[in-house]
């Protein structure tokens, strides 16, 4: 019984002291200004952000600036430059929208503040069944708050593709049925290159030998599926294959106007938030392989020479509050998906969620390690990038 006592005094103990080391930094925090680095390619994506700058500022007194990304691996060489030049405590960002090659290369060199995602007030709601503490196969390490889902993602139109096209052999015939009607972004823009994964990982006779980084020894006889099958798929599509849209938002466009069949997205919820604005027709909708498409979790990070981190800390927990996560999955706001787990949730906020949780998903493929993205990124080039 004493030792119950004692155990039960010192959980309490550590509970006071989590939410008194909480306070102390949401007491830090106010009047700081946090520069948020984020991808900016897409209004909805931008329009959400600004209203968690305004929340930001009405309730916890932080200025939340945003910083329109192009790719994240701008952001990325700046901190690596700034840290280069000395500037270990006044970097100029001080959060960072990140996953997957860009994390890797900030965590392997240092440049990450590790050990506080886990410790958020909101991360008790987080769905733990979610890759929330590994990025790419890379152990996160607690150096990335969970934000988002993400899942690759057809769109078509009932009016030209009435029935979802179940793997990659049915995508092959539907191209030669429909020539010029199938496209994918061009690498290094990361629909695309998921894309690329999302076949390897399907076609490839070793998918174990994605889970690690490339062999030099064995790359050509891991990959040689995926190059066969884009040489017979690249005559049959949008202009014979010798030129790419330069991103989903372009191929959504072609799709509305009719001269694509097909779009590409890493948000399930993508074709219901479009269709909701009007930029993409009412019969689109979107699909998956049966056999399951690669996904991930989007992730904030916080840079090592960030002067702020407090302030990033209380923006990374609000990103995580169910009402934060509820209006970012919204399709008339966003449509991204949550990582909250419902089940954690009071009802009435988990019911809230649920109602804009897109259901009847594919299963989702973990995506291969960090280090295969630069590798087809540079043999794709080699092989199409000219052409």
């Amino acid at each position: 019984m004493r030792f119950c006592a004692f155990l039960t005094g010192l959980l309490l103990a550590s509970s006071s002291f989590a939410a008194d080391s909480w306070q102390d930094i949401q007491h830090q925090a106010r009047g700081q200004t946090v520069w948020f680095n984020a991808w900016g390619g897409d209004p909805a994506v931008n329009r959400y952000l600004d209203w968690v700058s305004g929340e930001m500022k009405s309730h916890y007194a932080i200025t939340l600036k945003i910083v329109h990304l192009a790719d994240a691996a701008d952001a990325v060489k700046r901190i690596q430059t700034e840290y280069a030049a000395g500037r270990k405590t006044n970097g100029s960002v001080d959060l960072l929208w990140v996953n997957g090659e860009n994390f890797r290369t900030l965590k392997e060199a240092g440049l990450l503040q590790t050990q506080w995602a886990q410790t958020l007030p909101n991360w008790r709601f987080v769905d733990t069944r979610k890759p929330v503490t590994e990025d790419f196969s890379l152990a996160t390490d607690g150096a990335e708050s969970p934000w988002g889902g993400a899942q690759l993602t057809f769109i078509a139109r009932h009016a030209t593709t009435p029935t979802p096209l179940r793997d990659t052999q049915a995508l092959l015939e539907y191209a030669t049925r429909h020539p010029g009607k199938v496209t994918y972004p061009r690498p290094p823009d990361f629909t695309g290159t998921a894309f690329l994964e999302q076949l390897l990982l399907t076609l490839t006779p070793q998918p174990d030998a994605l889970k690690t980084a490339p062999d030099t020894r064995t790359f050509a006889a891991v990959t040689a599926p995926l190059w066969d099958y884009l040489d017979t798929l690249h005559p049959l599509l949008w202009r014979e294959g010798k030129d790419f849209p330069p991103s989903p938002a372009r191929m959504d466009a072609l799709l509305a106007s009719g001269n694509l069949n097909l779009s590409l997205t890493f948000n399930p919820a993508h074709a219901r938030q479009k269709v909701a604005s009007g930029e993409l027709p009412a019969d689109s909708y979107s699909f998956g392989f049966e056999q399951g498409m690669i996904g991930n979790v989007h992730f904030v990070a916080i840079p090592a020479n960030s002067a702020v981190s407090a302030g990033a800390k209380v923006v990374a927990n609000f990103l995580l509050s169910p009402a934060a996560q509820t209006r970012k999955a919204d399709p008339a706001i966003w449509g991204d998906p949550s990582v909250l787990d419902t089940r954690k949730l009071p009802a009435a906020e988990a019911a809230q969620l649920n109602a804009h949780t897109t259901g009847g998903l594919p299963n989702m493929l973990a995506e291969p390690h960090a280090a295969w993205v630069n590798a087809l990124e540079q043999e794709w080039l080699r092989r199409y990038g000219t052409r």
